[in-house]
């Protein structure tokens, strides 16, 4: 019964849909985000017209215009003139 039961929240774990937020450079050159999730610290380029998936889990980034924002994972956001617009 104990292995039924692991195999079920395994299953469970595993069908759940893996969140992210996404960003897209609406700009005419690269945008490069901080990106701070946890300890953990990364710079993300984000070419002209490109798109990323950043932040599963939740993060903060800081935009080329110095803009600070705070994310759960599952937003929808535009670099536009270096900064950040939350869709």
């Amino acid at each position: 019964m104990k292995t039924f039961a692991s195999a079920c929240v395994l299953a469970v774990a595993v069908a759940l849909p893996a969140w992210s937020a996404t960003v897209t450079n609406r700009d005419g050159e690269a945008a490069v985000l901080v990106v701070v999730e946890g300890e953990s610290r990364m710079e993300v380029a984000i070419s002209a017209g490109g798109t990323e998936s950043i932040c599963p889990s939740g993060c903060f980034i800081t935009t080329p215009s110095g803009d600070r924002i705070g994310l759960q994972g599952d937003e929808t956001i535009e670099i536009v003139k270096g900064s950040a617009v939350v869709k």
